[in-house]
């Protein structure tokens, strides 16, 4: 990755597990674009239009169907239906082909989410962490949360390198357009 002035870029640090709070906000560059009450708010939506709510058990107040209440790790049904609120749509993308045929300069692409497994407190702690690449003023950055800050890729080969590792170690790769699909 190159350096580059990169202080116009808006980027979130890591804090807790709301890391899909920090890569909303960092892929639409804004401050509470999301918030983990709205973000709390969609989950519980989406726990109540389950249809399934025999799996629910004494731990259901913490482990929630689609978060988790103590540190805030949200699953991709919130991460889709908050992109939907803001008239965005998302698309997963096949592992099986690869990120070559990611059209990265592509109107209608808004910039592209990944989760990846994580590791914390020495391997004691795993989990998933969202991470949000976008592309800004003709340059792609990596917005994860856990960088200091915002870091430009090098070019589009660099961010294809970046998602076929990403694929490579059982990570998703979701690809967020302007408009929303019908």
């Amino acid at each position: 990755m190159m350096a580059t002035n990169n202080s116009e870029v808006y980027h979130e640090r890591q804090r807790l597990q709301f890391c899909l709070v920090h890569s909303l906000n960092s892929l639409f560059q804004q401050k509470d674009a999301f918030t983990r009450a709205k973000l709390n708010e969609i989950s519980e939506r989406l726990a109540l239009q389950d249809s399934n709510t025999e799996t629910w058990t004494p731990f259901s107040f913490i482990f929630k169907p689609h978060h988790n209440v103590i540190t805030g790790n949200y699953d991709v049904n919130v991460l889709i239906a908050a992109l939907e609120e803001k008239g965005k749509s998302v698309e997963w993308h096949d592992r099986r082909k690869g990120a070559s045929c990611i059209d990265l300069d592509a109107p209608v692409l808004m910039g592209i989410v990944v989760n990846v497994s994580a590791s914390r407190f020495g391997g004691i702690w795993r989990s998933r962490h969202w991470i949000a690449l976008r592309k800004i003023n003709g340059v792609w950055f990596n917005l994860d949360s856990d960088l200091d800050a915002p870091q430009p890729f090098l070019d589009a080969h660099e961010v294809r390198e970046f998602l076929d590792f990403t694929l490579a170690q059982r990570g998703e790769v979701l690809i967020v357009l302007n408009e929303k699909q019908s």
